[in-house]
């Protein structure tokens, strides 16, 4: 057959032909070996404007995901069956900015559980939940806006303090709702509004351990009372007893007459 590309087509020399295999195979597994960002099993991982959307929306988790990407920006766990939220839960998501924990059975917050994105992250949602309660240091620091409603919560001092640092979400801060609360009269009323109203919870938390210091002291001084009158009648008992038997003994004079009579008789 005749060499199409003609007699005076210049010629591939074999040993380039290898230099270019080689180039080739090399050039694959660098490729294959190039660090891919993993997704984990149980999610969606979608690149969307530049950033990284991870979906693990109603996929009956139970625990939050430790192989999440590390470049993940918006993270959705809604619609799980997520219980606690550990220390550092997030913390090696730099670029966190999003995160959506709704329609879970959250019910306990470590203390340190959203250290390491207080500063990028911008929305938390933690709606329709089972939390009641919440560590004082639980948000600390978070700029982001936050959503709490439609948890049982427990209205008490430590509740207020959290909150009064927190950016509730204006949308659903009248669906934070407590479910009961130190003094029953506010229980099933908006947190805000009986905050709103003046109401200190941390004013009633003081009165109430003062009245139980106050009992357990008088406790104590009740003891003390019951002690020292038990040692009175006990001594009293003792001291009659003893003088009993002194009465018992006989006295000196009659020791003097049994003598003059021996001697008599001797």
């Amino acid at each position: 057959m005749q060499d199409l590309a003609g007699p005076d087509a210049p010629r591939k020399h074999p040993i380039c032909d290898g230099f270019a295999l080689v180039r080739g195979l090399l050039l694959g597994l660098v490729m294959a070996s190039a660090p891919v960002l993993a997704c984990p099993t149980s999610c969606l991982c979608i690149e969307k404007g530049g950033m990284t959307v991870v979906q693990c929306v109603s996929h009956n988790l139970e625990k939050i995901p430790t192989d999440l990407p590390g470049d993940t920006v918006v993270l959705h766990l809604a619609s799980n069956h997520i219980t606690h939220i550990p220390n550092h839960a997030f913390s090696e998501l730099r670029y966190l900015q999003e995160v959506d924990l709704s329609n879970n059975d959250i019910e306990t917050l470590d203390a340190a559980a959203f250290q390491g994105v207080s500063d990028s992250l911008l929305v938390l949602d933690l709606s329709n939940n089972r939390i009641q309660s919440v560590p004082k240091e639980a948000f600390a620091r978070l700029r982001a806006k936050i959503s709490l409603s439609n948890n049982p919560w427990h209205c008490e001092c430590t509740l207020q303090e959290v909150l009064r640092e927190l950016r509730l979400d204006p949308e659903t801060v009248n669906e934070v709702m407590c479910h009961t609360a130190v003094q029953e009269e506010y229980a099933g009323k908006p947190v805000i509004q009986v905050l709103d109203s003046g109401i200190n919870f941390c004013n009633f938390h003081h009165k109430t351990t003062d009245v139980a210091m106050f009992v357990t002291m008088f406790g104590w001084f009740t003891m003390v009372i019951a002690y020292v009158i038990y040692y009175v009648r006990h001594n009293q008992e003792d001291a009659r007893r003893h003088l009993e038997y002194l009465k018992s003994l006989p006295s000196s004079s009659q020791i003097s007459k049994d003598f003059d009579t021996i001697s008599t008789v001797l």
